[in-house]
């Protein structure tokens, strides 16, 4: 029998109350206190995926080196309500990088 998997998204209360409606469990905040605290409740909880808005990522990257090569939970950084600060993708083109060996973008 499979195991639905859990999706929590954290961010700032107005970027993250949408999710809610797609069945993700949301933890909106507004500042990095205690954001690694959280992530490992959620690890120890079974997330599979933690989305973060990028805002939220920028103060935290540290901690989300932590889990860069763990497989489970995957933190992936997404846009908030204000759009993109790039985070996401920076981190794409540096595992693109790291893949193939060079900079195709």
């Amino acid at each position: 029998m499979s195991r639905k998997a859990k999706i929590a998204v954290i961010g700032d209360n107005n970027s993250v109350m949408i999710f809610k409606v797609l069945g993700f469990y949301v933890f909106p905040i507004e500042e990095c206190a205690d954001i690694g605290k959280q992530i490992k409740e959620l690890e120890h909880n079974k997330f599979s995926v933690i989305y973060i808005t990028e805002n939220i990522a920028a103060g935290i990257e540290s901690i989300i080196d932590e889990y860069k090569d763990k497989s489970f939970p995957a933190i992936i950084p997404i846009p908030n309500k204000n759009g993109s600060l790039g985070i996401g993708k920076k981190g794409i083109k540096k595992n693109v990088e790291k893949a193939v060996g060079a900079d195709i973008f």
